[in-house]
């Protein structure tokens, strides 16, 4: 390796395929093709039932569905059946199939440092355009966190017309605090608290009401609030039971807590931070299982897979994937959302 190099963890993922990696291993053979994905009884654990473990091609990624119940693309997988760090496994591959020095060897951002290698459970190196995460031990953003509010707004309007129309009703809207807000920062919109872990509100957001003229935007937050160090609605869902559901936006959230499934979390936007990837860390274990609910438009589709990759390190992971365009978690139905965990 040359010195004072990294390894760049997302060339290394674009540079082998599992695959490759499965034929290094000499268990190719003993995988089902079926189109796009392949399947078989799993190696990390040695498992005997040949649908338990599966590979998805175009992808990259792979999944045990049993004991392992775990997942994430071909650094995971060789991190797990040889027992060494993501940073082992990535030389690893980069020995056994004489990877290009200049491609997997890279100065900055989105490479992991030679002298300091992750365990097996850390998440991956960013892709060289997003920032590398910081220590657990520190802050995800590098400053304080959002301080809690010293007031409330009261007095709000729960029973609004388009409160009606996104289908909420008033015994939620309570339980969330949510209401119209007829004067003051939030004046002419929906505000809504945002709380951290802690249950402390630490912002309000402020929907406006229908679809905004093209200068307004969509949601207010207030001056110095960073959206990117919270989870909507974390300070509930990490004290439920049962599968987390990550989703995008507020009323999704609201609306899946409504159906029943109260352990469910948004992002605020379709990106994963890693202030909430560590917050999401700290409430599951190798146990948990996570959904990816997100969007079912373009800028959903495009994050998803790179959410769920990053959460499959500390966590069992799947994607809800919804069969029209343009669908979103708060359309479902209750029968609808059971049958996603049927």
């Amino acid at each position: 390796m040359p010195k004072n190099k990294l390894v760049d963890f997302r060339a290394v993922r674009e540079a082998v395929t599992m695959e490759d990696v499965l034929s290094h291993y000499g268990l190719l053979d003993n995988m089902k093709r079926s189109g796009d994905s392949l399947s078989g009884c799993c190696p990390i654990h040695t498992g005997s039932n040949p649908t338990q473990f599966r590979v998805s091609l175009s992808k990259n990624l792979w999944n045990c569905f049993s004991e392992c119940k775990h997942g994430g693309n071909v650094v995971d997988f060789i991190s797990r059946m040889e027992d060494v760090s993501a940073y082992g496994a990535a030389l690893k591959a980069i020995e056994w199939f004489k990877l290009d020095p200049d491609r997997v060897y890279a100065e900055g951002e989105g490479a992991s440092e030679p002298t300091e290698p992750r365990s097996s459970n850390e998440v991956p190196a960013r892709p060289k355009s997003a920032p590398p995460s910081p220590p657990t031990e520190a802050k995800p953003e590098g400053n304080a966190p959002n301080p809690p509010l010293k007031f409330r707004l009261d007095k709000l309007q729960r029973e609004h017309p388009y409160l009606t129309e996104r289908g909420l009703t008033l015994e939620t809207l309570v339980d969330f605090g949510v209401g119209f807000c007829a004067k003051g920062m939030m004046a002419g919109r929906i505000a809504i608290p945002i709380h951290n872990p802690d249950g402390q509100v630490v912002a309000y957001a402020g929907r406006h009401v229908g679809e905004p003229p093209e200068s307004t935007p969509k949601y207010k937050l207030p001056p110095g609030f960073r959206k990117s160090l919270e989870l909507f609605n974390l300070d509930r869902a990490r004290l439920e039971s049962g599968p987390l559901i990550v989703v995008e936006g507020f009323f999704d959230a609201m609306k899946l807590h409504q159906l029943g499934h109260r352990k469910v979390v948004a992002l605020m936007g379709c990106s994963l931070s890693p202030a909430q990837e560590e917050l999401i860390r700290r409430h599951t274990d190798q146990h948990s299982q996570i959904l990816v609910m997100l969007d079912e438009d373009a800028a959903g589709r495009s994050a998803r897979d790179e959410i769920a990759i990053r959460l499959a390190k500390f966590a069992f992971v799947r994607i809800h994937v919804f069969e029209k365009v343009d669908q979103q978690p708060e359309h479902l139905t209750a029968e609808q959302l059971a049958e996603v965990f049927a």
